[in-house]
This record gives C-alpha cells, sequence and structure tokens, in this order.
C-alpha cells in the first residue's frame, strides 16, 4: 500500500495518526497536516484502494469493511494507540475504524470531516429524503459508469459536493485525471450504502471526538454532522459557515490547529488516566 506522507515522530512521543482521504483524491491531500502534527506524532496518510498509488488494485472493496480489511497493515504496524482522521469517504472509514473491535481500544481520539454516513438520515423522516437524494445520485452515477460515460459522472459527482459553494471549473487535465478513476466511485457508493447501524455504533464511541463541517457544503453532510453530534457523547464540533465539502484542503489552515489541539488534549487525557491507574496499582493499601 502507499503511504504518502510516513512522517517519524520525535523521541517520547505516543501513537500515530492515520489520516484518510476523500473520493477521488490521495493521502496528498494531508500535506500540510502531516506538516503541522508530524514533530509530536508518526503520520501516515495512505491511498485508499483505487487511488493514487492504489488506483489499480485488481479487487476493490464494496464494503467499508473490506476497505478497512485493505488499510489493515498500516493499523497494525506496531499496536501502538492511533489518533484517526478522515474527510468525506475517508472520515466514512475513519468512523468504521474507530467502532470496530479490532482496533477501538487503540483508538485515542477520532476527528471526522464531513464524513459521508448517509444511512443514519434513514432513522428521521425529516431527514429521510436527503439520504434519498443521495441513493439516487448514486444510481444515476451508476449507470453513468455502466455506460462508460465517466465524464457525465464525474460532472454529477462534483455538481453534488459543490453544494451551494461558488462554481469552480476544473482544466481539461484535471478533469480527464478524475475521470480515469471515476470507476471507484460506484464502490464507495455501495459501501456507503451497505452502512448499517450507524447510529448505535456512534452511541458506543467513548474516545475524544471532533466534527468538522463547513456551511456551503451539501445539506445531507452537515446533517450527518449533526445526528453525530447529537449521538457521539462528549463530541466537540467546529462549523465554518464560509467553507465547502472540500475543507479539509480548502480551509486547512483553519482547521489544522484545531485538529492538532484535539489529538494533544487527547493524549494528555490518555496519558493521565494511565498515570492514575498506575498509581493506584501500586497505592498501598492502608488498614486502620
Amino acid at each position: 500500500m502507499n503511504d504518502h506522507f510516513k512522517i517519524s515522530s520525535q523521541a517520547g512521543t505516543s501513537g500515530s495518526v492515520i489520516a484518510l482521504h476523500c473520493s477521488l483524491s490521495s493521502g496528498r491531500q494531508w500535506d500540510r497536516l502531516a506538516q503541522e502534527l508530524g514533530g509530536r506524532h508518526q503520520v501516515i496518510a495512505p491511498d485508499i484502494s483505487g487511488y493514487g498509488g492504489n488506483a489499480t488494485c485488481f479487487a476493490l472493496p464494496t464494503t467499508l469493511t473490506e476497505e478497512i480489511d485493505a488499510l489493515s497493515p498500516r493499523l497494525s504496524e506496531d499496536g501502538d494507540p492511533l489518533h484517526i482522521i478522515g474527510h468525506s469517504y475517508g472520515g466514512a472509514l475513519a468512523f468504521k475504524i474507530a467502532t470496530d473491535p479490532r482496533y477501538r481500544s487503540r483508538i485515542r481520539s477520532l476527528t471526522l470531516i464531513e464524513p459521508v454516513l448517509p444511512t443514519i438520515l434513514m432513522e428521521s423522516g425529516a431527514d429521510r429524503r436527503l439520504y434519498e437524494h443521495f441513493a439516487r445520485l448514486a444510481y444515476a452515477i451508476y449507470e453513468d459508469l455502466w455506460k462508460g460515460s465517466s465524464m457525465e459522472a464525474i460532472e454529477k459527482f462534483l455538481t453534488f459536493w459543490r453544494g451551494s459553494g461558488p462554481e469552480e471549473r476544473l482544466s481539461s487535465n484535471a478533469f480527464v485525471r478524475l475521470a480515469e478513476q471515476a470507476e471507484k466511485l460506484a464502490f464507495d457508493f455501495a459501501s456507503v450504502l451497505a452502512e448499517q447501524n450507524v447510529t448505535s455504533a456512534a452511541a458506543a464511541i467513548r474516545v475524544p471526538t471532533l466534527l468538522i463541517s463547513g456551511g456551503l457544503s451539501p445539506y445531507l453532510t452537515q446533517r450527518v454532522v449533526g445526528r453525530l453530534a447529537a449521538t457521539i457523547p462528549g463530541a466537540e464540533t467546529k462549523y465554518l459557515p464560509a467553507a465547502g465539502h472540500m475543507l479539509a484542503m480548502s480551509h486547512a489552515l483553519s482547521i489544522n490547529p484545531d485538529i492538532a489541539r484535539h489529538i494533544a488534549r487527547a493524549d494528555e487525557f490518555a496519558n493521565l488516566s494511565l498515570a492514575l491507574r498506575a498509581f493506584s496499582e501500586e497505592a498501598p493499601v492502608v488498614i486502620s
């Protein structure tokens, strides 16, 4: 598996940061975050299957569990504590890792930037129409890809994620590069639409969680963040009214310091808990 960043931490630090990118992107989207965090943590930004250096994967995953299985070599490298960060589709993967029994005990913090978890909206009548609209978008993109119309699929995809933000025209070269990876979109849609029991999984999260969203993003992801904020115990939220769905890159200078502080506080809390546990185990029992 290709890592665009694997920055080793300085002596005396603890844990690794796993940063997971959005669809049609690569680990390179985390370059500024890696620079911000690299002094204190090992930062690993793998290319998700089907993208970047893993664009030629032979078997593409159709569920989030299968996607996590493909990432498992990076998650199990040394057994150290993990800080998980994810944006968009990568946010769905980050959520899945944090709620996976194989890794749950190692998670120190979770940062979700507009995670794509549409099935959490099926549980509310008011939100269900957002889920249904997203499912129709997925079907339309499936049809385009089935017909070999990658350019049309990419156009629909980008139009949706632009939300209410200003229209930005990509260069023809950039558009072609995206179209070359468009096939993976069908698998990403299938994975997030197959995910079940998101609310109960979110309610069981017991690690410091930071949720980030933008006011120009599709209302679907804003509502997903809202539902998660109401469900994950003690979740912290950061809302940027003038940011769109790509805020992990467009507003990196605004949110990266918050992510760094979130991780630092989680480390402090974990270290304090370990110290208190060690003290309680070593303290002599006094019988009067």
